[in-house]
Protein backbone atom coordinates (compact mmCIF):
# COMPACT_ATOMS: atom_id res chain seq x y z
CA UNK A 1 0.00 0.00 0.00
CA UNK A 2 1.26 3.48 -0.88
CA UNK A 3 2.28 5.96 1.79
CA UNK A 4 0.55 9.34 1.63
CA UNK A 5 2.19 12.23 3.43
CA UNK A 6 1.84 16.02 3.58
CA UNK A 7 4.27 17.77 1.25
CA UNK A 8 5.64 21.28 1.44
CA UNK A 9 8.46 22.92 -0.48
CA UNK A 10 9.14 26.42 -1.75
CA UNK A 11 5.99 27.45 -3.62
CA UNK A 12 4.41 23.98 -3.30
CA UNK A 13 1.90 22.58 -0.82
CA UNK A 14 -0.05 19.35 -1.01
CA UNK A 15 0.20 15.59 -0.50
CA UNK A 16 2.71 13.09 -1.86
CA UNK A 17 1.78 9.48 -2.60
CA UNK A 18 4.89 7.30 -2.42
CA UNK A 19 4.61 3.91 -4.15
CA UNK A 20 5.88 0.66 -2.75
CA UNK A 21 9.32 -0.24 -4.07
CA UNK A 22 11.58 1.65 -6.46
CA UNK A 23 9.86 4.14 -8.76
CA UNK A 24 11.59 6.60 -11.08
CA UNK A 25 8.57 8.36 -12.62
CA UNK A 26 6.24 10.98 -11.19
CA UNK A 27 3.01 12.85 -11.75
CA UNK A 28 1.86 16.22 -10.43
CA UNK A 29 -1.91 16.69 -10.15
CA UNK A 30 -3.86 19.85 -9.46
CA UNK A 31 -7.45 20.94 -9.15
CA UNK A 32 -10.17 22.98 -10.82
CA UNK A 33 -11.36 26.51 -10.14
CA UNK A 34 -13.75 25.47 -7.38
CA UNK A 35 -11.70 22.76 -5.71
CA UNK A 36 -8.44 21.95 -4.01
CA UNK A 37 -5.96 19.09 -3.85
CA UNK A 38 -8.41 17.05 -1.75
CA UNK A 39 -10.78 16.72 -4.72
CA UNK A 40 -11.98 13.08 -4.96
CA UNK A 41 -10.94 12.83 -8.60
CA UNK A 42 -7.36 13.88 -7.78
CA UNK A 43 -7.15 11.44 -4.87
CA UNK A 44 -8.39 8.60 -7.07
CA UNK A 45 -6.06 9.53 -9.93
CA UNK A 46 -3.05 9.80 -7.60
CA UNK A 47 -3.85 6.37 -6.18
CA UNK A 48 -4.17 4.84 -9.66
CA UNK A 49 -0.84 6.22 -10.85
CA UNK A 50 0.85 5.32 -7.56
CA UNK A 51 -0.36 1.73 -7.88
CA UNK A 52 1.38 1.67 -11.27
CA UNK A 53 4.70 2.80 -9.80
CA UNK A 54 4.53 6.60 -9.92
CA UNK A 55 5.24 9.10 -7.20
CA UNK A 56 2.08 11.22 -7.27
CA UNK A 57 1.97 14.76 -5.90
CA UNK A 58 -1.39 16.50 -5.40
CA UNK A 59 -0.98 20.25 -4.99
CA UNK A 60 -3.02 23.35 -4.24
CA UNK A 61 -2.50 26.11 -6.77
CA UNK A 62 -1.35 29.51 -5.44
CA UNK A 63 -4.84 31.05 -5.73
CA UNK A 64 -6.23 28.33 -3.45
CA UNK A 65 -3.47 28.82 -0.92
CA UNK A 66 -4.43 32.50 -0.80
CA UNK A 67 -8.07 31.78 0.08
CA UNK A 68 -9.94 28.55 0.90
CA UNK A 69 -12.94 29.25 -1.33
CA UNK A 70 -13.80 31.10 -4.51
CA UNK A 71 -12.60 30.99 -8.11
CA UNK A 72 -9.22 32.20 -9.41
CA UNK A 73 -8.77 35.61 -10.97
CA UNK A 74 -7.51 35.89 -14.56
CA UNK A 75 -4.97 38.41 -13.28
CA UNK A 76 -3.29 35.77 -11.10
CA UNK A 77 -3.30 32.86 -13.57
CA UNK A 78 0.39 33.47 -14.22
CA UNK A 79 1.11 32.84 -10.54
CA UNK A 80 -0.80 29.56 -10.77
CA UNK A 81 1.40 28.47 -13.68
CA UNK A 82 4.46 29.42 -11.63
CA UNK A 83 3.09 27.17 -8.88
CA UNK A 84 2.84 24.29 -11.34
CA UNK A 85 6.38 25.00 -12.50
CA UNK A 86 7.60 24.84 -8.89
CA UNK A 87 5.75 21.56 -8.38
CA UNK A 88 7.34 20.07 -11.50
CA UNK A 89 10.76 21.12 -10.22
CA UNK A 90 9.99 19.55 -6.83
CA UNK A 91 8.98 16.29 -8.50
CA UNK A 92 12.21 16.24 -10.51
CA UNK A 93 14.08 16.33 -7.20
CA UNK A 94 12.11 13.26 -6.07
CA UNK A 95 12.36 11.08 -9.18
CA UNK A 96 15.16 10.67 -11.72
CA UNK A 97 12.87 9.72 -14.58
CA UNK A 98 10.07 11.30 -16.56
CA UNK A 99 7.16 13.25 -15.14
CA UNK A 100 3.59 14.04 -16.07
CA UNK A 101 1.70 17.22 -15.28
CA UNK A 102 -1.99 16.65 -14.76
CA UNK A 103 -4.95 18.71 -13.79
CA UNK A 104 -8.71 18.90 -13.55
CA UNK A 105 -10.48 21.66 -15.51
CA UNK A 106 -8.77 24.99 -14.69
CA UNK A 107 -5.69 23.18 -13.37
CA UNK A 108 -5.37 21.19 -16.57
CA UNK A 109 -5.77 24.28 -18.71
CA UNK A 110 -2.99 26.02 -16.79
CA UNK A 111 -0.80 22.93 -17.29
CA UNK A 112 -1.31 23.12 -21.06
CA UNK A 113 -0.54 26.84 -21.10
CA UNK A 114 2.64 26.29 -19.07
CA UNK A 115 3.75 23.48 -21.37
CA UNK A 116 3.06 25.64 -24.43
CA UNK A 117 5.24 28.42 -23.02
CA UNK A 118 7.93 26.23 -21.38
CA UNK A 119 7.99 22.88 -23.21
CA UNK A 120 10.53 21.14 -20.96
CA UNK A 121 8.35 21.30 -17.84
CA UNK A 122 6.82 17.87 -18.37
CA UNK A 123 7.19 14.81 -20.57
CA UNK A 124 3.42 14.37 -20.92
CA UNK A 125 0.14 15.94 -19.77
CA UNK A 126 -3.00 14.27 -18.40
CA UNK A 127 -6.01 16.59 -18.60
CA UNK A 128 -9.25 15.76 -16.83
CA UNK A 129 -12.35 17.65 -18.04
CA UNK A 130 -10.53 20.23 -20.14
CA UNK A 131 -12.64 23.44 -19.99
CA UNK A 132 -12.95 23.95 -23.73
CA UNK A 133 -15.42 26.81 -23.28
CA UNK A 134 -17.66 28.29 -20.56
CA UNK A 135 -20.99 26.47 -20.18
CA UNK A 136 -23.48 27.65 -22.77
CA UNK A 137 -20.85 29.68 -24.66
CA UNK A 138 -19.33 27.33 -27.26
CA UNK A 139 -17.98 30.25 -29.27
CA UNK A 140 -15.58 31.25 -26.47
CA UNK A 141 -12.99 28.56 -27.09
CA UNK A 142 -9.90 28.22 -24.90
CA UNK A 143 -7.55 26.82 -27.52
CA UNK A 144 -5.41 29.79 -28.60
CA UNK A 145 -2.26 28.10 -27.25
CA UNK A 146 -2.92 24.64 -28.75
CA UNK A 147 -0.73 25.22 -31.85
CA UNK A 148 2.25 25.85 -29.52
CA UNK A 149 1.65 22.78 -27.37
CA UNK A 150 4.31 20.20 -28.25
CA UNK A 151 3.95 17.96 -25.19
CA UNK A 152 2.03 14.67 -25.65
CA UNK A 153 -1.40 14.82 -24.03
CA UNK A 154 -4.14 12.54 -22.74
CA UNK A 155 -7.53 14.23 -22.51
CA UNK A 156 -10.21 12.59 -20.33
CA UNK A 157 -13.64 14.02 -21.10
CA UNK A 158 -17.19 13.16 -20.04
CA UNK A 159 -19.92 13.02 -22.64
CA UNK A 160 -22.18 15.24 -20.46
CA UNK A 161 -19.55 17.90 -19.67
CA UNK A 162 -21.09 21.39 -20.14
CA UNK A 163 -17.59 22.85 -20.54
CA UNK A 164 -17.07 20.82 -23.72
CA UNK A 165 -18.08 17.36 -24.88
CA UNK A 166 -15.71 14.90 -26.54
CA UNK A 167 -17.47 15.61 -29.84
CA UNK A 168 -16.58 19.30 -29.47
CA UNK A 169 -13.07 18.64 -28.21
CA UNK A 170 -11.89 16.02 -30.70
CA UNK A 171 -11.49 18.29 -33.78
CA UNK A 172 -9.64 20.88 -31.69
CA UNK A 173 -6.96 18.34 -30.79
CA UNK A 174 -5.80 18.39 -34.42
CA UNK A 175 -4.36 21.84 -33.66
CA UNK A 176 -1.83 20.32 -31.23
CA UNK A 177 1.47 19.39 -32.96
CA UNK A 178 2.10 16.46 -30.60
CA UNK A 179 0.52 13.09 -29.94
CA UNK A 180 -2.93 13.34 -28.32
CA UNK A 181 -5.24 10.66 -26.95
CA UNK A 182 -8.87 11.16 -25.96
CA UNK A 183 -10.50 8.96 -23.32
CA UNK A 184 -14.28 9.29 -23.24
CA UNK A 185 -16.22 8.69 -20.01
CA UNK A 186 -19.76 7.91 -21.07
CA UNK A 187 -22.45 9.83 -19.20
CA UNK A 188 -20.00 11.72 -16.97
CA UNK A 189 -20.21 15.43 -16.30
CA UNK A 190 -17.47 17.90 -15.42
CA UNK A 191 -16.61 16.09 -12.17
CA UNK A 192 -15.99 12.81 -14.04
CA UNK A 193 -18.01 10.94 -11.43
CA UNK A 194 -15.57 12.13 -8.75
CA UNK A 195 -13.04 9.59 -9.99
CA UNK A 196 -15.38 6.59 -9.96
CA UNK A 197 -14.49 5.27 -13.42
CA UNK A 198 -11.71 3.18 -14.94
CA UNK A 199 -8.68 5.29 -14.03
CA UNK A 200 -6.40 2.34 -14.81
CA UNK A 201 -7.12 3.00 -18.49
CA UNK A 202 -5.85 6.56 -18.05
CA UNK A 203 -2.59 5.21 -16.65
CA UNK A 204 -2.12 2.66 -19.45
CA UNK A 205 -2.88 5.30 -22.10
CA UNK A 206 -0.37 7.68 -20.53
CA UNK A 207 2.56 5.26 -20.33
CA UNK A 208 3.37 5.16 -24.08
CA UNK A 209 3.69 8.96 -24.06
CA UNK A 210 6.71 8.62 -21.76
CA UNK A 211 8.68 6.25 -24.01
Amino acid sequence: MANVEPFAAEGVCGFLHRPVGVADQGIVLTHGAGGNCEAPLLIAAAAAFCTSGFHALRIDLPFRRQRPKGPPSPSTAGKDREGLQSAAAAMRRIVPGKIILGGQSYGGRQATMLAADVPDQADALVLFSYPLHPPGKPDRLRIEHFPRLRTPCVFVQGTADPFGSPVELRPMLAMIPARTDLIIVDGAGHDLRRGRFDLASVVTTSLPLLT
